[in-house]
């Protein structure tokens, strides 16, 4: 089978398979081999790491990860995709293909078969549609994982690192930057993908932390804290929190717990830093939990 990664070769595959990009997963596949190349690095993927892939789409990429990983596992929704993955892989012993939706799919039983429990790293190139919940659910689900090199939308991959104050600052910033260090690799232009997308991606690293920058008594807490901080962004703290009906928290409480960080009650959310969310959730669950 011819290494993927071009033009030529993959419109040979999708013409074999008469195969149809399908707009509700939001398929891209990318056609540049050394953007591919410069994942794999980014990734640092060595012959002792098992890889969990999501979206493998028509294989471009796990070939490559097949080259320079010990194990791989491609996990693709689309069953339309399984015979052209088990073609365009047929050359590798080390990969095992998955049809299912990575929402809904037992990783943790994957890194004990392939991994014996032990980390994994998670290499995609991510539809844009459901980037935060897949990288949500690698951080909330405490997959075993050294890091997650990812191709995503670059105003997301953006967003992932920045401060307060800043427009893109919000929920998937601090919940990047509580579970792992955050690094933007490399930008990558629309025209590396077929078929090209509307907007340019960029490749993220996200180095699992140790341990969080934070010491927080309730991770939940603080998190329905952040996402309602963020839901009505342009409403102050105390407004936000207490239209929150997953909360209850009252403005006078709010109001206390702000004056006693000293911070004024007009305050918004997208001023607060990870630190001052925390400790903001650890002073309201002393009141209430």
């Amino acid at each position: 089978m011819p290494t993927l990664g071009n033009p030529t070769s993959t419109i040979a595959v999708l013409q074999k398979y008469n195969f149809n990009f399908q707009k509700k997963y939001g398929q891209n596949f990318l056609i540049d081999t050394n953007i591919l190349e410069n994942i794999i690095s980014a990734a640092e993927v060595t012959k002792h790491d098992c890889v969990l892939e999501i979206g493998p789409g028509i294989g471009t990429m796990t070939q490559y990860l097949c080259e320079n990983a010990r194990e791989v596992v491609a996990v693709e929704i689309d069953k339309k995709l399984i015979p052209v993955l088990e073609d365009t892989l047929s050359g590798y012993d080390n990969v095992t293909i998955i049809n299912e939706d990575i929402l809904k799919t037992d990783i943790n039983a994957i890194a004990d078969e392939k991994n014996d429990g032990k980390p994994i790293k998670v290499v995609a190139n991510l539809p844009y549609y459901i980037t935060t919940p897949i990288i949500m659910g690698l951080f909330e689900n405490n997959i075993p994982m050294e890091s997650i090199t990812v191709m995503v939308q670059k105003e997301v991959a953006q967003r992932m690192q920045v401060g307060p104050g800043t427009k893109d600052y919000g929920a998937l910033s601090l919940a990047v930057q509580y579970y792992a260090e955050p690094r933007l690799m490399f930008t990558v232009p629309s025209g590396c993908f077929m078929p090209r997308p509307n907007v340019d991606s960029a490749v993220v690293k996200l180095t699992r932390r140790k341990e969080p920058p934070v010491a927080v008594k309730d991770e939940k807490f603080m998190f329905r804290i952040i996402r309602a901080a963020f839901n009505q962004r342009r409403k102050t703290l105390i407004n936000s929190l207490n239209n929150a009906f997953d909360l209850s928290l009252s403005k006078d409480d709010v109001s206390s717990a702000l004056e006693s960080m000293g911070l004024l009650p007009n305050i918004r959310g997208e001023a607060l830093t990870l630190e001052q969310f925390a400790e903001l959730s650890n002073n309201m669950s002393n009141g209430i939990l």
